[in-house]
């Protein structure tokens, strides 16, 4: 029995002891993470801030804050402090009062989707690494967020201010350089013509995501969305693009070039029909105009992007016969027509197959 002790302790080990959760714990644990005590009231944060309640409130909506009753104890020194820095922008004419609502609504938008998929990243790692359950891996979440908070904030507000230079040289870039580039394969009649920026829209679709998805328990699901996420993001990133958004099993992304845009859809269709894990993708791209609000971009070219996903074939990227006309003389791209198709929306569309010329395309290190 003694040489075969080794191999007992390692099938006796103790699972894991659950977490129990404290009332102080977790009122130590706001208090961190609010700075202070709940001590005020709504109107007298509003009154502090020299502002009606209305307009706060507006404010805290935009921030995505649930409602508070006049009589709640909610608020702290440090939601004053918030709410004087954002009412001074508008006193101090900086911003009027609707781009200040707008902006803290990205803020609010953007930081409760961060917080979600910072949580669920963590929780899902100490279920795999340590054998807990979730709700456990929740509990005991709380108890070690306080050594998380500081290292987490500092890394946000360095990708903030690194995203905020980007955008900054993007706009230089483009005051230099002026439209020289947005009158590519245009003749000025576009259904996108009134609107401001010139973008190359590419969409990438995975194929049977519905039907796979129902066939995956819980766990394989989250790896599968993760993968795609992160390999479009990091494809996206590195081809010089901004991933806009993903919806399920799909990415909408821009770039700055019909080139770049090119480049990027070719990665995209190369890296999924190649993985062994997902499926491939139906991926577009339009070289055209779009209106960029709230994050988001709209417009006829996005929506010929979406209609020409669901038109490819698996690993194949389409274009539209304007975007074919930027790319012709690039021998980096090969370019093969189709038949004309009719287009809800847009009428008789010329789809073109766009393939890799020469050159090896965007390499990730």
């Amino acid at each position: 029995m003694a040489d075969g002790g080794a191999d007992d302790a390692a099938v006796t080990t103790p699972p894991p002891v659950p977490v129990e959760l404290d009332r102080e714990t977790i009122r130590n644990l706001e208090r961190e993470l609010l700075g202070a005590e709940r001590t005020l009231r709504r109107r007298e944060i509003a009154a502090g801030a020299g502002v009606s309640l209305l307009s706060a409130r507006k404010l805290w909506r935009a921030m995505g804050f649930p409602n508070i009753g006049d009589e709640d104890v909610a608020f702290t020194e440090k939601d004053l402090d918030a709410l004087t820095v954002i009412i001074d922008l508008v006193r101090q004419e900086q911003l009027t009062e609707d781009a200040a609502i707008s902006i803290t609504r990205a803020i609010g938008q953007m930081t409760d989707r961060m917080v979600v998929w910072q949580i669920e990243a963590i929780v899902e790692e100490m279920v795999a690494q340590r054998g807990l359950t979730d709700a456990d891996a929740r509990k005991s979440l709380i108890t070690e967020l306080p050594d998380l908070i500081e290292p987490l904030e500092r890394t946000l507000v360095y990708a903030w201010r690194r995203q905020l230079n980007a955008g900054v040289q993007r706009l230089a870039l483009r005051a230099e350089s002026g439209l020289r580039s947005s009158e590519q394969g245009r003749d000025g009649d576009e259904q996108d013509a009134p609107l401001p920026l010139a973008r190359a829209v590419g969409f990438a679709d995975l194929v049977s995501y519905t039907s796979l998805s129902r066939q995956m328990n819980e766990r394989t699901l989250a790896q599968l969305v993760q993968r795609f996420e992160n390999k479009s993001a990091e494809i996206i990133s590195v081809g010089g693009g901004r991933l806009v958004k993903t919806i399920g099993d799909e990415v909408l992304y821009i770039a700055e070039s019909p080139e770049a845009g090119a480049e990027i859809s070719l990665a995209l269709a190369k890296a999924f029909s190649e993985d062994e894990f997902l499926p491939s993708a139906r991926c577009s791209l339009v070289w055209g105009r779009v209106l960029s609000r709230l994050g988001d971009i709209y417009g006829p070219t996005v929506t010929l992007a979406a209609r020409l996903t669901a038109l490819a074939e698996p690993g194949e990227v389409l274009v539209d016969s304007g975007t074919a006309a930027t790319l012709t003389d690039n021998e980096r791209f090969v370019l093969d027509p189709h038949e004309p198709r009719q287009v809800r929306g847009f009428g008789e569309v010329r789809p073109v197959t766009l393939t890799r010329g020469t050159g090896t395309g965007i390499v990730l290190d």
